[in-house]
């Protein structure tokens, strides 16, 4: 069993065809960036809150009962037992590759438009989003779908977000076959040096709400920072990174290990945290709250 408990996490997701990174101290994966495994034994998903070990994972992944996950483990780790595994965990290489495509229109944007009204964000700067086709309302669940492109224009990402929240939580996922290696950004200011980096498109448009001079910036959509490193690559004007993510425990460490990568690769990092709250967000409603009890 401790056999079992102790397998190599990052090894064992590669072996399923997981797309495994590692960011500082931390592995994560493509697929889930909310993800991290500590010390290859343990792994946590804070956008579910749900963790624990290779054999969890294998259960909540993988479809997997107590000992099949068990006996998967331990053949993986070259210790079979005298039963052969019987049901083989369901891999991203089983699955054929999804071909990305945006969500259908919907014939107005009023859910959305109202949604992130309620969220604080400016009309203004909806509409602009709007009007760059970066932000719309899909037709079938009316969710915000923020749009990322890469410099073609080419739209290669849609991270979607529910217009209904229930006590603070609502849904929010990626559209399937989207590049994780492309943001929500702002169109890039050539004339400027510096870029911020936001968790999510909604707190990159509450600071854009509160300070409308800010020009460049992009939203990861996760803690991956591939979008970060598209951005740079297509923009090498750049030389200033200001961090704003989340305030929380896994976007502050994540800000930690952000700041030593790009460091040492050269670029001024700086941080810019919000007054308040845990994210951007938070603090613009709280900001917005005394205007609203008028």
């Amino acid at each position: 069993m401790q056999t079992a408990r102790e397998t190599d996490l990052p090894e064992l997701l590669t072996h399923l065809g997981y797309q495994v990174k590692r960011i500082g101290r931390y592995h994560t994966t493509a697929e889930m960036d909310s993800l991290r495994i500590k010390d290859r034994r343990t792994w946590f998903r804070y956008s579910q809150g749900i963790g624990g070990d290779a054999i969890t994972f294998l259960q909540h992944f993988c479809n997997q009962s107590f000992p099949e996950a068990v006996e998967y483990l331990l053949t993986f780790q070259g210790r079979p037992r005298d039963a052969p595994v019987k049901t083989k965990p369901v891999t991203k290489q089983d699955e054929p590759p999804k071909e990305f495509a945006l969500p259908p229109r919907n014939a107005d944007d009023r859910r959305v438009f109202a949604y992130l009204r309620k969220r604080g964000i400016a009309t203004q700067v909806i509409r602009q989003f709007m009007n760059s086709g970066s932000l719309y309302e899909d037709a079938v669940h009316h969710n915000c779908v923020f749009v990322g492109r890469d410099h073609t224009g080419q739209a290669r990402y849609a991270g979607l977000r529910g217009t209904y929240d229930r006590d603070g939580k609502g849904f929010r996922g990626d559209v399937s076959g989207s590049d994780k290696d492309i943001g929500f950004a702002i169109p890039c200011n050539p004339v400027s040096d510096q870029v911020r980096v936001f968790e999510a498109p909604i707190d990159l448009m509450s600071y854009y709400t509160l300070h409308r001079s800010c020009c460049n910036a992009v939203a990861l959509c996760g803690l991956y920072d591939g979008a970060l490193r598209t951005y740079l690559r297509n923009n090498p004007q750049i030389k200033r990174i200001i961090l704003c993510l989340d305030m929380d425990q896994p976007g502050q460490e994540t800000a930690e290990q952000l700041r030593k990568k790009y460091a040492e690769l050269g670029y001024e990092i700086s941080q810019e945290k919000p007054r308040s709250g845990k994210d951007w967000n938070e603090y613009l409603q709280k900001r917005k709250a005394p205007e609203r009890g008028r």
